[in-house]
């Protein structure tokens, strides 16, 4: 069993943080002690913080990629009673369609905080699965989806009749969409999709390569992890299919898959980025690195 390490040293912060929510000692702020799985998203919708994530993340000068620690205390001063319930009540939907994706639907509609936002919205753990027919709240400042979508749309408007002499004119045809690609749901569909997104960002490594590291670290279970070793006496241990560390995991992180560290295809993708940039490619590891 190997663990990816980062160089970087990490002070360990406690699992038991404060309550979640709570006015400072003689003050009337409300503030929220960060716990381990929060989102702003999930935090601003609890607390019905008006203006949403957005306006809570400006209030604590946090920005992009909006990185929250277990532990730090949040000024919840923007909350507004019941503001939150009317919000999501108006919410905007969206309907799957075959061949959607998180991060198309997202950049469609210019989802503020992108596809993981929309993924927090609806309580989405894998951006793989999504089911046609599935209704997803869009977080507020989306656009509003255009035809076709579950929103009502503006009528087209009646196209005005050609001159009696002026022949119409022939519309060229538009090309059909190429319908986005599908993988299996298991080891070899979540390789594939990771080759698929490594490509993409220029990150080298093979099917075989990965497949024997997988295989070494977790026998192909997503889910494992590592309780006895170091890394787990420090209290970050390794998890996943290729057994990363969670600051391992954030640092080599790669855009468009989950920051879920169990999620299959973020695992493998993240691994396969710090194997670039440590050795070159996962090919060229072969034991513990």
């Amino acid at each position: 069993m190997f663990a990816l390490c980062c160089t970087a040293v990490l002070s360990t912060v406690q699992a038991n943080a404060a309550p979640a929510a709570k006015a400072v000692a003689g003050n009337s702020v409300p503030t929220h002690t960060v716990q381990y799985g929060d989102t702003l998203y999930r935090i601003a919708r609890s607390a019905h913080v008006a203006g949403g994530w957005q306006a809570l993340a400006e209030a604590n000068k946090i920005s992009s990629p909006y990185t929250l620690v277990p532990g730090q205390v949040l000024n919840l001063s923007s909350s507004g009673g019941d503001s939150g319930s009317s919000a999501e009540a108006s919410s905007t939907t969206y309907t799957v369609q075959p061949g959607d994706t998180l991060y198309r639907i997202a950049r469609t509609y210019q989802v503020p905080g992108g596809w993981e936002a929309l993924a927090e919205a609806n309580d989405i753990w894998s951006p793989r699965h999504l089911a046609v027919g599935q209704v997803l709240t869009l977080p507020d400042g989306s656009t509003s989806p255009d035809s076709g979508d579950s929103a009502t749309s503006t009528p087209a408007k009646t196209a005005t009749p050609a001159k009696a002499d002026t022949p119409a004119k022939t519309a060229t045809p538009v090309k059909a969409a190429t319908p986005a690609k599908t993988y299996a749901n298991n080891l070899d569909g979540w390789i594939r999709e990771s080759l698929a997104i490594m490509a993409q960002h220029g990150i080298p490594g093979s099917y075989n390569g990965i497949y024997r590291n997988v295989m070494r670290e977790s026998s192909g279970n997503p889910r494992a992890i590592n309780l006895w070793d170091s890394n787990a006496a420090a209290g970050i241990p390794s998890k996943g299919l290729l057994q990363t560390i969670q600051p391992t995991f954030n640092a080599y992180h790669v855009a468009g898959t989950s920051w879920d560290i169990y999620d299959p295809v973020a695992n493998i993708t993240a691994a396969c980025n710090y194997a670039y940039h440590r050795y070159g490619s996962i090919d060229n590891v072969n034991g513990p690195y």
